[in-house]
């Protein structure tokens, strides 16, 4: 799959977070995916578990960025990995999130699913 293809995953799980239903963003994730999110300690192991994460985390109307992306192309899994900037809004007021992310991606029956996907906030 070209860079471009892999980079536009990315886009595609953007927009789902802009339609603020958390479940037109769960369903790109695979069945067994593990997120390790942004704006919690919490390891989500499931959909159930990745849906009340974005619950709370759509309410904050987040918009990203990606600042840097480095594609990597296995045939059936493909990692992105690098930094995205992340508007958030809470009361009225905008600020920017800048993190570091990796999605890695898996091709199934049903297409490109996210597998693991890990966001935190840079340190500095």
């Amino acid at each position: 799959m070209a860079k471009a293809d892999i980079q536009a995953l990315f886009t595609t799980w953007n927009e789902a977070l802009q339609t603020r239903d958390p479940d037109a963003v769960v369903c790109l994730y695979g069945p067994d995916a593990i997120l390790l999110p942004t704006l919690s300690n919490e390891v989500r192991h499931n959909h159930s578990e990745i849906r009340d994460y974005f619950t709370a985390f759509l309410a904050k109307r987040p918009r990203g960025v990606v600042n840097e992306s480095n594609v990597r192309d296995y045939g059936d899994v493909a990692i992105d990995s690098g930094v995205y900037t992340f508007d958030l809004t809470v009361d009225g007021a905008t600020t920017q999130v800048p993190c570091r992310f990796t999605f890695v991606y898996r091709r199934g029956p049903d297409g490109w699913k996210i597998a693991e996907h890990h966001s935190s906030a840079m340190p500095e």
